[in-house]
């Protein structure tokens, strides 16, 4: 029969659909194909997006701005917060507001445009992984800003207006609503029990095995176990570090290969259906706590027939991470 399960990070309940047995290509959606062709993130077109905040290139070649490089990081050019101004945190009656004071920022994954990052090389994911931790650093040490949140989606017909392969990074003066659920949850457990819940977790999905989709020396992928759709995919280091900005140079390349594994499980299995992507790293002001782990969450957005609606307040996940975890194992890169 169906299980209701509790997220142990968030206290929300899903619905896990047992009684129909689901195929992957059950969850396939018709996507239209990608559009390919120059835009203003291609390589060449570097004067077309605001100054450059970061970019690998060959080494001794430090000129910015210029074509030949591998990885680019550049300003948002329609920012959805502004970097310059003050908070000015103020009431209106029962109400709170403050400037939209952020930072805004595209992590431009390759120069080029019909690339994805599941079809990227590994060093090339290493490299965006690597740019994620540089620019964290750098905007921690902005006292206007508590957390950053780096995320995406690709694939068409989900949100971006840019086809061609980018993470955004969001630094903000407030906690995003997800993440700011999963500190109260780690809190309260690690109060409690004295341990971390992401350890926890790490340790019984390693222990049980039948949600892992793939380990490597420090990474760890597996599905959720209250996962809230199919195939949805969590990455989790091993040693326990609540801020993405210490990760290790070894970890980091860990990261990727792990990354680009699952990715491209995903992308064959799923036969290149959109997905998002968030990576939730603690706040700056809890970068070394004891109850937080920083880890990446991936959600394919495939087709879920017969789900409940959505205003039923409950995430229904038709296909068992159980299974998700052995579709995925059994489709190694």
């Amino acid at each position: 029969m169906p299980e209701l399960r509790k997220d142990p990070l968030t206290g929300q309940w899903v619905i896990i659909g047992t009684e129909r047995p689901r195929r992957p290509e059950d969850f396939r959606a018709v996507h239209e194909a990608r559009q390919v062709g120059a835009c203003m993130l291609c390589e060449g077109h570097e004067s077309e997006t605001p100054p450059e905040l970061l970019a690998y290139r060959p080494s001794g070649d430090g000129t910015p701005n210029r074509q030949g490089w591998r990885v680019r990081v550049v300003p948002n050019k329609f920012p959805a917060l502004r970097v310059e101004g003050d908070l000015d945190r103020r009431g209106h009656g029962l109400y709170d507001l403050m400037n939209g004071v952020g930072a805004h920022e595209l992590v431009i994954e390759s120069p080029k445009h019909d690339e994805t990052l599941a079809t990227l090389s590994l060093a090339a994911i290493e490299d965006v992984v690597h740019a994620y931790q540089e620019r964290m650093l750098d905007l921690r040490r902005d006292t206007r800003f508590r957390s950053v949140v780096i995320f995406k989606t690709a694939g068409r017909g989900i949100g971006p207006t840019l086809e061609h392969p980018h993470s955004q990074l969001l630094a903000t003066p407030t906690l995003p609503t997800d993440l700011a659920q999963e500190l109260v949850q780690a809190r309260t457990y690690h109060e409690y029990r004295e341990r971390c819940v992401f350890c926890d977790i790490l340790n019984q999905e390693t222990e049980e095995g039948r949600r892992i989709v793939a380990e490597s020396e420090h990474v760890v992928a597996f599905a959720p176990f209250a996962g809230r759709a199919p195939f949805e995919t969590w990455l989790m280091p091993r040693r326990h570090t609540a801020g993405y900005e210490q990760v290790k140079a070894v970890e980091r390349r860990d990261l990727a290969r792990t990354l680009r594994g699952v990715l491209h499980r995903l992308h064959t299995l799923l036969e290149g259906a959109p997905f998002g992507l968030v990576l939730h790293s603690a706040p700056f002001a809890d970068s070394e706590a004891p109850y937080f782990h920083w880890h990446i969450e991936i959600v394919p957005r495939v087709v879920v027939p017969g789900v409940l609606a959505a205003g039923s307040g409950f995430p229904m996940n038709p296909l068992p991470p159980e299974d998700a975890a052995r579709f995925l194992r059994r489709d190694e890169a």
